[in-house]
């Protein structure tokens, strides 16, 4: 039943529409009262209709519900907007003077003033499409001339709803001013066109622009409509994509009396953010000036969009403090050939657009027309002879136009598109079966064809073409508000953000630019400000990234720039200076030859190692002496060697580590060692053994031979050799560059490569030194004279402290001085040994020649012999008489 009801109606509604003729439609009484509209028409073959917001304010009276509602009344005229009424005027009849375009047609426009209010808007629109004095929706009562295009609207707000409308039935619309992006949809808007970008690539310039400029904490403000909540949302997007951070995000809330703006300017009077991005009209800007000024804000640097960037009616002295060094995008400026000297010859008595052009002369030249309004008595009387061409102003200033090089543009698109239906060719036409539209009788969305693949080049070589979405290539400029020589503000291009290029790249002339006079250079709008070269940036919990505090850098690491971010560690052969803010090349430390230290112990060294080659001689020379001859003078003349080949070791351990010493240095110390402990060793055996074989003929006296000493000797000396050998050849030390120990400096050294081979080695030798101390102190009772068990004990102890004292002092020494340590404990223990060994020796030979006697030694051992030993072994002291030529 629903269902029935609603078909009823709808064949009802058509029927009411097409079937009923316009001039009835009056007579039905359910009519909304039409609003009045101020336009200007021209004729011609074929119309362009046009929807321009000529005043920008709208006041509404109040509404008392006891009467018919009053008509509104338009403020605020836009001197900006009555210069594109008479570009569009220029361009039409430019188009209607050439011979080469539309040469059999004309065109004419017909304008409304929408006076930016949606309903004047909607109600222009219903107009244009009707063809009739009032707005009647899908009806059209126009015959002649035909208006298949029509311009507008400058708000996207306003531009949206006309491409609702005007989709529905495929009828072309191109805009100059409006930069939606979402008027790029096609599903939505499938006949909408525009002469001017879509704020997508506007938004990303902006962005780029405030981060080109080091600007990391911004202020957003936009108008709370499609334009401004779309557009800001694309410039938050970017700028947080990048890493800057949003300060805070306003709207001017253009439903409300007060438009919010009180808010506004006390948020950014409070911030900390300077570069502050307004996505705005002009009508909206107005309100948020005037309240910062009342607020006193000052210190903030404007970003513009392009809807106000180079708005002449703020080139005035109350804003001057507020828009002095302002920057931003407007629209890509030229200049339309021929159009100044029109422009300023234009006059009073004008017939076309009368009401525009009576406004635009008070206003340009401070007067009054003498009319049936009011006038003050000091104001001064239009003449209507006052010259244009005298004024210096923005309002006839057509050098360098932008929103109307957009208009001038659009109409040229709309002719070459009717061109180029005009001259279709028969069978090669892109409609059905290849036909062409009829050039007279054609319909709106066969221009929209045309429209859609238009391409032409413009007087300044710009070409202009539409993507798929109807977008134009999109192309910026950059202006700067500067203070000119007399005072005033003016608009100053800096720069351009070109998207045809491949990188969209953004030029900006940064020595043109010209900043308020209380910057004097770029301001910084940064939530901290950057951390200094030699540290980075830590993030606060809870805050924006960009709110951060500086720490130093790490040990080892530095940062070269201002604001790093992380720091950069440096190379293994450099480290950071005091400032960390660069890597010096690190000092490289070795035990060298040159150096105090390194030179002491060559010198201690070499000098060491001629007194075991001294002693050897004097052992020579006193070859046949008892003292030599009793203490085994084969066993002390190897001894002194190894003794030697000790000294001499620790000479691997100076000097600049190279692969071949740090193969041989340790090696060499075990296996010298190893030798001179053997040595002992044996000669600690012999002396045991030689006191032990006590009857003749017993097993024990064929060990106190001489050569047993010898296989002691070898046999010690091969085990530690194996060793070293094994070492070299599984895990061989090498050279090594270490970074870690100190910082600041290389320590070159030879790395031991496996540690448990080393304390092996080492361990080796305190165990022959221990086997070595505990026969000879058990020994230690034997005849002075005849044995050295007494020496042995003390040289044994003497090296076991040495070495034992070196564990913990190189674990707690660094670099060169582990390397001196050992280097200390090698000569440390020779000398120990030499000490105990010889030095007693070689005294007696030099000092005491008596006691180097064999009465001297006999003596000793028969006082021996008499003490309370003997009387227990009487035989093994009966023995001990003839120990003494043991070594014959």
């Amino acid at each position: 039943m629903r269902l029935i009801y609603h078909v009823y109606w709808s064949i009802l509604d058509l029927f009411l529409w097409y079937i009923i003729p316009a001039s009835h439609l009056d007579h039905l009484g359910c009519k909304l009262k039409g609003l009045e509209l101020i336009g200007a028409e021209n004729l011609g073959d074929v119309l362009i209709g046009a929807v321009l917001p000529i005043h920008f304010d709208m006041e509404l009276p109040k509404v008392s519900f006891m009467e018919s509602p009053p008509q509104g009344s338009c403020k605020m005229f836009s001197a900006e907007m009555f210069q594109h009424f008479h570009v569009m005027r220029y361009t039409v009849d430019e188009i209607n003077r050439r011979n080469d375009l539309l040469p059999n047609l004309t065109l004419g426009f017909h304008i409304f003033d929408s006076c930016t209010w949606l309903q004047l808007e909607l109600d222009s629109t219903f107009r244009l499409l009707t063809g009739y004095n009032k707005g009647i929706p899908n009806y059209s009562c126009r015959e002649r001339p035909p208006l298949p295009v029509i311009i507008g609207h400058s708000l996207s707000t306003f531009s949206i709803l006309m491409a609702y409308i005007l989709g529905l039935y495929k009828y072309p619309q191109i805009s100059h001013f409006s930069t939606s992006f979402l008027l790029s949809d096609r599903t939505q808007f499938p006949s909408f066109f525009r002469t001017v970008p879509s704020d997508v690539f506007q938004s990303q310039g902006l962005a780029k622009l405030v981060l080109h400029f080091g600007w990391t904490w911004i202020g957003l403000v936009a108008s709370n409509n499609d334009y401004g909540q779309q557009g800001i949302q694309v410039i938050k997007n970017e700028i947080l994509n990048a890493g800057a951070c949003v300060a805070f995000t306003e709207y001017i809330m253009t439903n409300r009396l007060d438009r919010n703006v009180p808010h506004i300017a006390k948020a950014i009077k409070h911030s900390t953010a300077k570069a502050i991005v307004v996505f705005t009209t002009e009508s909206d800007l107005v309100f948020l000036l005037d309240e910062m000024l009342k607020q006193n804000v000052k210190g903030k640097i404007f970003v513009a969009s392009e809807a106000w960037s180079t708005l002449s009616m703020l080139l005035v002295d109350k804003y001057t403090p507020l828009l002095s060094g302002a920057i931003g995008f407007s629209f890509y400026s030229s200049k339309i050939p021929n159009f100044e000297g029109y422009f300023n010859n234009i006059n009073l008595f004008d017939t076309l657009g009368q009401s525009w052009m009576k406004i635009f002369w008070e206003n340009v030249f401070g007067c009054k027309l003498f009319d049936n309004s009011p006038w003050e008595n000091f104001t001064k009387l239009c003449t209507g002879n006052e010259d244009l061409n005298s004024l210096q102003s923005s309002f006839n200033d057509v050098s360098n136009l932008r929103s109307a090089y957009s208009l001038y543009t659009a109409i040229h698109v709309i002719a070459k598109a009717l061109h180029d239906l005009q001259t279709c060719q028969d069978e090669s036409g892109p409609f059905y079966n290849r036909s062409c539209a009829d050039s007279e009788y054609f319909k709106p969305w066969q221009l929209l064809y045309y429209i859609q693949n238009v391409k032409l080049k413009l007087s300044n070589d710009r070409e202009v073409f539409f993507d798929k979405n109807g977008d134009p290539p999109a192309i910026y400029d950059i202006v700067n508000w500067q203070l000119g020589a007399d005072g005033m503000l003016q608009h100053v291009k800096v720069g351009s953000y070109d998207t045809t290029l491949a990188d969209r790249k953004l030029v900006i002339n940064n020595s043109a630019v010209m900043w308020d006079s209380r910057y004097g250079q770029a301001p910084t709008s940064v939530c901290n400000e950057n951390c200094p070269s030699g540290f980075r940036r830590v993030v606060i919990r809870g805050a924006p990234i960009c709110c951060f505090r500086c720490v130093p850098c790490p040990p080892e690491e530095i940062s070269n720039q201002t604001g790093s971010v992380d720091c950069i560690k440096c190379p293994k052969d450099k480290w950071p200076n005091q400032e960390k803010d660069k890597c010096l090349p690190k000092i490289i430390e070795f035990l060298s030859f040159e150096d105090t230290l390194g030179a002491t112990l060559v010198a201690i060294s070499i000098t060491s190692s001629m007194v075991p080659v001294c002693i050897f001689g004097l052992f020579i020379f006193y070859k046949a002496t008892p003292i030599v001859r009793a203490n085994n003078y084969y066993l002390s003349c190897i001894l002194l060697v190894s003794l030697t080949l000790c000294f001499l070791c620790s000479l691997a351990f100076i000097g600049y580590p190279k692969p071949l010493t740090c193969l041989l240095q340790q090696a060499a110390f075990g296996v010298a060692f190893a030798l001179c402990i053997s040595c002992i060793l044996a000669k600690t055996i012999m002396v045991v053994f030689a006191f032990m074989a006590t009857k003749p003929g017993s097993r024990l006296r064929k060990w106190a031979s001489p050569y047993f000493s010898y296989m002691i000797i070898a046999l010690c000396s091969f085990l530690q050799l194996l060793l070293c050998i094994c070492w070299l050849f599984f895990s061989p030390p090498f050279v090594e560059y270490n970074t870690q120990t100190e910082p600041g400096l290389i320590i070159m050294e030879c790395n031991e490569n496996s540690t448990t081979a080393f304390w092996c080695m080492l361990g080796y030798l305190g165990f022959l030194a221990s086997f070595s101390f505990i026969v000879a102190f058990l020994a230690r009772h034997l005849p002075d004279s005849f044995n050295e068990a007494k020496f042995i004990t003390f040289s044994m102890l003497a090296f076991l402290c040495v070495w034992t004292s070196f564990i913990p002092a190189s674990l707690s020494a660094r670099g060169k001085y582990i390397v001196a340590m050992e280097v200390f404990a090698i000569l440390s223990s020779s000398w120990a040994l030499v000490g105990c060994m010889f030095v007693p020796k070689c005294f007696i030979i030099l000092f005491k020649p008596s006691m180097n006697s064999k009465e001297h030694l006999m003596g000793k051992i028969s006082a021996f012999l008499s003490g309370t030993y003997c009387g227990y072994h009487k035989a093994v002291c009966n023995f001990h008489f003839h120990a003494y030529d043991l070594e014959e």
